[in-house]
Protein backbone atom coordinates (compact mmCIF):
# COMPACT_ATOMS: atom_id res chain seq x y z
CA UNK A 1 0.00 0.00 0.00
CA UNK A 2 1.09 3.43 -0.58
CA UNK A 3 1.33 6.13 1.93
CA UNK A 4 -2.06 8.02 0.97
CA UNK A 5 -3.56 4.53 0.59
CA UNK A 6 -2.54 4.17 4.13
CA UNK A 7 -4.30 7.36 4.71
CA UNK A 8 -7.68 6.02 3.42
CA UNK A 9 -7.37 2.96 5.55
CA UNK A 10 -7.01 5.11 8.61
CA UNK A 11 -9.65 6.97 7.94
CA UNK A 12 -12.37 3.90 6.57
CA UNK A 13 -15.46 4.08 8.54
CA UNK A 14 -14.96 0.14 8.84
CA UNK A 15 -12.08 0.57 11.36
CA UNK A 16 -13.04 -0.01 14.75
CA UNK A 17 -13.08 2.78 16.98
CA UNK A 18 -11.66 3.81 20.36
CA UNK A 19 -15.15 2.68 22.24
CA UNK A 20 -14.47 -0.68 20.48
CA UNK A 21 -10.93 -1.06 21.41
CA UNK A 22 -12.15 -0.16 25.57
CA UNK A 23 -15.14 -2.61 25.73
CA UNK A 24 -12.70 -5.34 23.93
CA UNK A 25 -9.92 -5.05 26.83
CA UNK A 26 -11.21 -3.85 29.63
CA UNK A 27 -13.75 -4.63 32.75
CA UNK A 28 -16.12 -2.54 34.37
CA UNK A 29 -15.93 1.08 32.30
CA UNK A 30 -17.29 3.96 33.79
CA UNK A 31 -17.33 6.93 31.74
CA UNK A 32 -16.52 10.21 33.52
CA UNK A 33 -17.42 13.63 32.43
CA UNK A 34 -16.55 17.62 31.76
CA UNK A 35 -13.20 19.54 32.42
CA UNK A 36 -14.83 21.76 35.39
CA UNK A 37 -13.98 24.58 33.43
CA UNK A 38 -16.82 24.59 30.84
CA UNK A 39 -18.59 21.88 29.48
CA UNK A 40 -18.19 17.83 28.70
CA UNK A 41 -16.87 16.69 25.30
CA UNK A 42 -18.34 14.08 23.23
CA UNK A 43 -15.35 14.28 21.19
CA UNK A 44 -13.37 12.51 24.09
CA UNK A 45 -14.26 9.58 26.02
CA UNK A 46 -12.62 8.69 29.35
CA UNK A 47 -13.04 7.18 32.35
CA UNK A 48 -11.83 4.01 34.87
CA UNK A 49 -11.86 0.56 33.72
CA UNK A 50 -9.84 -2.93 34.88
CA UNK A 51 -7.03 -4.30 33.69
CA UNK A 52 -7.93 -7.95 34.80
CA UNK A 53 -7.63 -6.59 38.89
CA UNK A 54 -5.69 -3.54 38.70
CA UNK A 55 -7.90 0.05 38.13
CA UNK A 56 -6.82 1.95 35.21
CA UNK A 57 -7.49 5.26 33.39
CA UNK A 58 -8.57 4.70 29.78
CA UNK A 59 -8.73 7.88 26.93
CA UNK A 60 -9.66 8.28 23.68
CA UNK A 61 -10.64 10.43 20.96
CA UNK A 62 -13.99 9.04 19.80
CA UNK A 63 -15.25 9.34 16.23
CA UNK A 64 -18.12 7.09 16.33
CA UNK A 65 -19.82 4.93 13.92
CA UNK A 66 -22.87 6.23 11.65
CA UNK A 67 -23.43 9.84 10.58
CA UNK A 68 -26.19 10.42 14.06
CA UNK A 69 -22.77 9.50 15.83
CA UNK A 70 -19.54 11.04 14.27
CA UNK A 71 -22.05 14.60 14.34
CA UNK A 72 -22.83 13.47 18.16
CA UNK A 73 -18.88 12.91 18.47
CA UNK A 74 -17.63 16.18 16.03
CA UNK A 75 -16.40 13.49 13.75
CA UNK A 76 -13.25 12.88 16.49
CA UNK A 77 -12.26 16.51 16.64
CA UNK A 78 -12.03 17.61 20.58
CA UNK A 79 -12.28 21.14 21.45
CA UNK A 80 -10.20 22.27 24.17
CA UNK A 81 -12.40 21.03 26.69
CA UNK A 82 -11.86 17.86 25.86
CA UNK A 83 -8.19 17.71 26.12
CA UNK A 84 -9.02 19.10 29.50
CA UNK A 85 -11.11 16.52 30.71
CA UNK A 86 -8.08 14.08 29.40
CA UNK A 87 -5.81 16.29 31.73
CA UNK A 88 -8.08 15.72 34.77
CA UNK A 89 -8.69 12.17 34.08
CA UNK A 90 -4.78 11.65 34.09
CA UNK A 91 -4.05 14.14 37.17
CA UNK A 92 -6.86 12.19 39.17
CA UNK A 93 -4.90 8.73 37.85
CA UNK A 94 -1.69 10.20 39.15
CA UNK A 95 -3.09 10.78 42.27
CA UNK A 96 -4.46 7.16 42.61
CA UNK A 97 -1.55 6.05 41.29
CA UNK A 98 -3.45 4.05 38.41
CA UNK A 99 -1.84 3.72 34.55
CA UNK A 100 -3.26 5.94 31.87
CA UNK A 101 -3.85 4.03 28.53
CA UNK A 102 -5.02 6.19 25.46
CA UNK A 103 -6.03 5.77 22.50
CA UNK A 104 -5.90 7.83 18.91
CA UNK A 105 -7.67 8.30 16.15
CA UNK A 106 -8.05 11.87 15.21
CA UNK A 107 -8.07 14.09 12.34
CA UNK A 108 -6.68 16.67 14.72
CA UNK A 109 -8.17 19.27 17.18
CA UNK A 110 -11.32 21.31 16.24
CA UNK A 111 -10.26 24.46 14.70
CA UNK A 112 -14.02 26.27 15.15
CA UNK A 113 -13.74 30.37 16.30
CA UNK A 114 -15.25 29.27 19.49
CA UNK A 115 -12.58 25.94 20.47
CA UNK A 116 -9.73 28.96 19.77
CA UNK A 117 -11.57 31.79 21.71
CA UNK A 118 -11.65 28.93 24.80
CA UNK A 119 -7.73 28.50 24.69
CA UNK A 120 -7.01 25.34 22.28
CA UNK A 121 -3.39 25.69 21.85
CA UNK A 122 -2.60 26.43 25.44
CA UNK A 123 -5.34 23.25 26.59
CA UNK A 124 -2.88 21.17 24.28
CA UNK A 125 0.28 22.71 25.06
CA UNK A 126 -0.72 22.15 29.02
CA UNK A 127 -1.52 18.66 27.95
CA UNK A 128 2.44 18.31 26.42
CA UNK A 129 3.54 19.74 29.28
CA UNK A 130 1.99 17.84 32.61
CA UNK A 131 1.97 14.52 30.90
CA UNK A 132 6.02 14.71 30.34
CA UNK A 133 6.17 14.57 34.14
CA UNK A 134 2.94 12.79 35.35
CA UNK A 135 4.07 10.23 37.87
CA UNK A 136 2.13 7.04 36.67
CA UNK A 137 2.74 5.21 33.39
CA UNK A 138 1.70 6.44 30.18
CA UNK A 139 0.78 4.24 27.11
CA UNK A 140 -0.51 5.44 23.98
CA UNK A 141 -1.35 3.66 21.10
CA UNK A 142 -2.37 5.19 17.93
CA UNK A 143 -5.73 2.56 16.25
CA UNK A 144 -6.31 5.20 13.21
CA UNK A 145 -5.53 8.79 12.24
CA UNK A 146 -2.97 10.51 14.45
CA UNK A 147 -3.29 14.19 13.10
CA UNK A 148 -1.66 17.46 14.18
CA UNK A 149 -1.29 18.47 17.42
CA UNK A 150 -4.89 16.93 17.91
CA UNK A 151 -3.45 13.18 17.85
CA UNK A 152 0.15 14.39 19.97
CA UNK A 153 -2.08 16.33 23.08
CA UNK A 154 -2.50 12.38 23.71
CA UNK A 155 1.07 10.97 22.67
CA UNK A 156 3.46 11.81 25.48
CA UNK A 157 3.90 8.90 26.75
CA UNK A 158 6.22 5.95 27.87
CA UNK A 159 5.63 3.98 24.57
CA UNK A 160 3.60 4.75 21.41
CA UNK A 161 2.40 2.07 19.58
CA UNK A 162 0.72 2.19 16.24
CA UNK A 163 -1.03 0.06 14.68
CA UNK A 164 -0.25 -1.14 11.11
CA UNK A 165 -2.66 0.44 8.87
CA UNK A 166 -2.94 3.96 11.32
CA UNK A 167 -1.09 7.18 10.67
CA UNK A 168 0.83 9.97 12.67
CA UNK A 169 1.20 13.20 11.14
CA UNK A 170 2.02 16.93 12.01
CA UNK A 171 -0.89 17.63 8.76
CA UNK A 172 -2.85 16.35 6.79
CA UNK A 173 -1.31 15.01 3.33
CA UNK A 174 -4.71 17.42 1.81
CA UNK A 175 -3.10 20.45 3.93
CA UNK A 176 0.13 20.03 2.89
CA UNK A 177 -0.42 19.44 -0.41
CA UNK A 178 -2.18 22.94 -0.52
CA UNK A 179 0.06 24.47 1.95
CA UNK A 180 3.25 23.48 -0.87
CA UNK A 181 1.88 22.94 -3.94
CA UNK A 182 -1.43 24.89 -3.82
CA UNK A 183 -3.16 22.12 -5.05
CA UNK A 184 -4.56 19.43 -2.49
CA UNK A 185 -4.66 16.69 -5.59
CA UNK A 186 -1.72 16.46 -4.67
CA UNK A 187 -2.23 14.83 -1.84
CA UNK A 188 -0.45 11.27 -2.62
CA UNK A 189 2.58 13.21 -3.34
CA UNK A 190 2.33 14.77 0.69
CA UNK A 191 1.71 11.30 2.05
CA UNK A 192 5.00 10.10 0.98
CA UNK A 193 6.96 13.12 1.89
CA UNK A 194 5.30 13.26 5.43
CA UNK A 195 6.45 9.96 6.71
CA UNK A 196 3.12 9.39 8.46
CA UNK A 197 3.15 5.70 8.02
CA UNK A 198 3.27 3.18 11.01
CA UNK A 199 6.77 1.73 9.67
CA UNK A 200 7.99 5.46 8.99
CA UNK A 201 6.72 6.21 12.32
CA UNK A 202 8.83 3.23 14.08
CA UNK A 203 11.81 4.05 12.09
CA UNK A 204 12.33 7.75 13.11
CA UNK A 205 11.54 6.34 16.53
CA UNK A 206 8.73 8.29 17.34
CA UNK A 207 6.27 4.73 18.02
CA UNK A 208 8.07 1.64 19.78
CA UNK A 209 6.30 -1.02 18.19
CA UNK A 210 3.98 -1.50 14.82
CA UNK A 211 1.00 -4.09 16.26
CA UNK A 212 0.08 -6.16 13.75
CA UNK A 213 -4.22 -5.76 12.42
CA UNK A 214 -4.53 -9.60 10.91
CA UNK A 215 -5.95 -8.29 8.17
CA UNK A 216 -8.98 -7.03 9.40
CA UNK A 217 -9.26 -9.51 12.37
CA UNK A 218 -10.49 -7.43 15.20
CA UNK A 219 -10.73 -10.68 17.71
CA UNK A 220 -6.79 -11.53 16.94
CA UNK A 221 -5.57 -7.94 16.92
CA UNK A 222 -7.14 -7.61 20.57
CA UNK A 223 -5.64 -10.35 21.53
CA UNK A 224 -2.49 -9.38 20.22
CA UNK A 225 -3.31 -6.09 21.88
CA UNK A 226 -3.58 -7.88 25.40
CA UNK A 227 -0.40 -9.59 25.07
CA UNK A 228 1.55 -6.25 24.49
CA UNK A 229 -0.20 -4.84 27.43
CA UNK A 230 0.56 -7.47 29.82
CA UNK A 231 3.79 -7.29 29.23
CA UNK A 232 4.23 -3.26 29.02
CA UNK A 233 2.59 -3.44 32.74
CA UNK A 234 5.20 -5.77 33.63
CA UNK A 235 7.80 -3.35 32.45
CA UNK A 236 6.69 -0.02 33.87
CA UNK A 237 5.70 -1.94 36.76
CA UNK A 238 9.25 -2.84 37.91
CA UNK A 239 10.14 0.71 37.20
CA UNK A 240 10.33 3.23 40.06
CA UNK A 241 8.34 6.90 39.18
CA UNK A 242 11.91 8.58 39.18
CA UNK A 243 13.11 5.71 36.62
CA UNK A 244 10.27 6.25 35.00
CA UNK A 245 10.45 9.57 34.20
CA UNK A 246 14.03 9.44 33.19
CA UNK A 247 13.04 6.73 30.48
CA UNK A 248 10.34 9.63 29.45
CA UNK A 249 12.52 12.06 28.78
CA UNK A 250 15.31 10.48 27.47
CA UNK A 251 12.92 8.80 24.88
CA UNK A 252 11.65 12.23 23.75
CA UNK A 253 14.87 13.59 23.35
CA UNK A 254 16.20 10.47 21.28
CA UNK A 255 13.33 10.78 18.71
CA UNK A 256 15.16 11.07 15.10
CA UNK A 257 18.43 10.63 16.37
CA UNK A 258 19.14 7.69 14.39
CA UNK A 259 17.79 9.20 10.85
CA UNK A 260 20.46 9.85 9.01
CA UNK A 261 18.17 10.15 5.50
CA UNK A 262 16.83 13.30 4.77
CA UNK A 263 13.66 13.97 2.75
CA UNK A 264 13.79 17.22 0.05
CA UNK A 265 10.38 18.74 -0.67
CA UNK A 266 10.41 20.43 -3.99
Amino acid sequence: MTAYERVKEARSVERPTGQDFITGLFRGFIELHGDRRFSDDTAMLAGLAKWKDQPVTVITTEKGKDTKERIYRNFGAPNPEGYRKALRMMKQAEKFKRPVICFVDTSGAYCGIGAEERGQGQAIAENLMEMMTLRTPILTILIGEGGSGGALALGVADEVWILENAVYSVISPEGCASILWKDSAKADEAAKSLHLTAEDVKELNVAEKVIPEFEGDFSALLEELRKQIEAWMERVNSCSIEELLDKRYKRFRAIGSDCVNETVID
